[in-house]
C-alpha cells in the first residue's frame, strides 16, 4: 500500500492481500508478479499459492487517510482514489479467508474515501459482495456511495463478454481499464452513444474508461489507433477518457514505433495531441450525498458548479424513476407482476430516494445562499 501511487488515476493503493492467479492474456507479463518474483520469490502466485497476509498496522492507514480527508479535499479539490488492488484481485476465488470481508468492513468505515476496485473476475463479484438485505445499511443494494466497480478489458472478446457482466451489477461508478490495450475494441454499444448529460451515475451504461499501452522489457505493442478510436468514442459518448500511457512499445497502424524516451510512454507531450486526455468522471450524486455529511458544501471550488451537478442529476434521477415505475406498470398491464430479481426493485427504490436527497440538498443549498431557487 502506498498514500502516493505512480498510478496516475489513482491516489493511493492499498492491498488487503498479495497474490493472485493469472486469468487471461492481460496478465502475460504482470508486473504484480514479477514483483512477488523479485520480493518474495513468487510463493503467492499460482493457484494454490498461499496469499500474503498484511499487518495490522497496515489495515489501519486507510482509517487515517479518511481522518485526514478535509486536508486532502483542500489540497486536491477531490476525494481521495485508492486503488484496490495493484497487487491482487479483491475478488479472487482463492482469496484468504476472511480478509475480503475485512475489505468491505474497511471500505464502510471510510465513506470519504473512493475505493476504486478493479478486477479481471466480473463473474464472481455478485456472490461475493456484501448481502443484500432490503433495509439493511451494510447491504449492497444500489452500490455504495465510495466504491468505484471496474473491470480490465484488453480486447474486443473480453469486452463483449464481461461488460454486460458489469452492467448487470449496481455501482455508483462503473469503469473499465483497457490496459494493457491489446487490440482494437468498439465500445459504441457499451457506451451508450447518449446525449451528455442524460446518463445517471450509478443506473448508466460506463462511467469512465481508463486507456494504456502495455510496459516492462516485454511489452506488446499498443497501436496508437486503437487508442484513438477509443478516445473518439468515449468523447462521442460523452464518456470521461483517461489516456494513461502509451506503453513501451507504441507503433503505428504498419508497425512503425512511435518514438518515447521512457519506459512507460508516460510522457504526455510525445503523445498525438488526440490522447492527450485525461478525465475523471464527474462528480456524482452519490459523492454529493456523501453520506448524509454533505461536507462538499464547505469547499471552495466553485460552489455554482456543484449545484448545477445536483440539478443535472436530479432531471436524471426523476427521469430514471419515471422510467422504472412506467416499465413496473407495463409489466402489471400485461399480466406480469415480477421484477427482475431484487434489482429492479432496488433501483427503483434507490431512484426515489437520491431524487428526494438531492431535492432536500438543493433546497437547503438555495436556503444558505438567500433564497436562490
Amino acid at each position: 500500500m502506498s498514500k502516493e501511487t505512480g498510478i496516475s488515476w489513482a491516489d493511493s493503493t492499498f492491498n488487503a492481500w498479495e497474490g493472485c492467479t493469472k486469468v487471461g492474456p492481460g496478465c502475460d507479463n504482470c508486473y504484480a508478479n514479477t514483483r512477488n518474483n523479485r520480493f518474495h520469490e513468487g510463493k503467492n502466485w499460482g493457484a494454490g499459492a498461499p496469499r500474503l497476509l498484511r499487518s495490522d498496522k497496515y489495515w489501519k492507514e486507510p482509517l487515517q487517510w479518511e481522518a485526514d480527508h478535509e486536508t486532502f479535499f483542500a489540497e486536491h479539490g477531490h476525494r481521495q482514489r485508492v486503488f484496490c488492488s495493484s497487487l491482487a484481485d479483491v475478488f479472487d476465488n482463492e482469496a484468504p479467508a476472511g480478509q475480503r470481508e475485512r475489505l468491505f468492513e474497511l471500505i464502510k468505515a471510510t465513506p470519504r474515501l473512493d475505493w476504486l476496485l478493479l478486477t479481471k473476475r466480473i463473474g464472481n463479484v455478485n456472490s461475493m459482495l456484501p448481502a443484500d438485505h432490503r433495509g439493511d445499511p451494510n447491504s449492497w443494494g444500489c452500490g455504495w456511495a465510495n466504491v468505484w466497480l471496474g473491470i480490465t478489458v484488453v480486447n474486443q472478446e473480453e469486452a463483449d463478454r464481461d461488460i454486460p457482466k458489469l452492467l448487470k451489477i449496481p455501482a455508483a461508478i462503473r469503469f473499465l481499464s483497457m490496459e494493457p490495450l491489446l487490440g482494437a475494441v468498439d465500445l459504441v454499444e457499451a457506451l451508450g452513444m447518449r446525449e451528455v448529460g442524460a446518463r445517471f451515475n450509478g443506473w448508466a451504461e460506463i462511467d469512465w474508461v481508463i486507456v494504456g499501452g502495455e510496459s516492462g522489457v516485454n511489452a506488446r505493442p499498443m497501436v496508437l489507433g486503437w487508442a484513438k478510436e477509443i478516445v473518439s468514442q468515449c468523447q462521442a459518448a460523452g464518456v470521461p477518457v483517461f489516456m494513461k500511457q502509451l506503453g513501451a512499445n507504441p507503433t503505428n497502424r504498419e508497425g512503425k514505433p512511435h518514438l518515447i524516451s521512457d519506459k512507460k510512454g508516460a510522457v504526455l507531450d510525445e503523445w498525438p495531441q488526440a490522447l492527450r486526455v485525461q478525465q475523471f468522471p464527474e462528480i456524482s450524486a452519490w459523492e454529493l450525498l456523501d453520506k448524509g455529511e454533505h461536507k462538499l458544501f464547505t469547499h471552495p471550488p466553485q460552489p455554482q458548479s456543484v449545484r448545477d451537478a445536483l440539478e443535472k442529476a436530479l432531471k436524471a434521477a426523476d427521469a430514471e424513476r419515471l422510467r422504472l415505475s412506467a416499465e413496473y406498470k407495463s409489466r402489471l398491464d400485461a399480466g406480469d407482476s415480477r421484477m427482475d430479481g431484487n434489482m429492479d426493485w432496488a433501483r427503483l427504490e434507490g431512484a426515489v430516494s437520491v431524487v428526494s436527497a438531492i431535492r432536500a440538498l438543493i433546497e437547503t443549498e438555495g436556503e444558505q445562499n438567500g433564497g436562490a431557487g
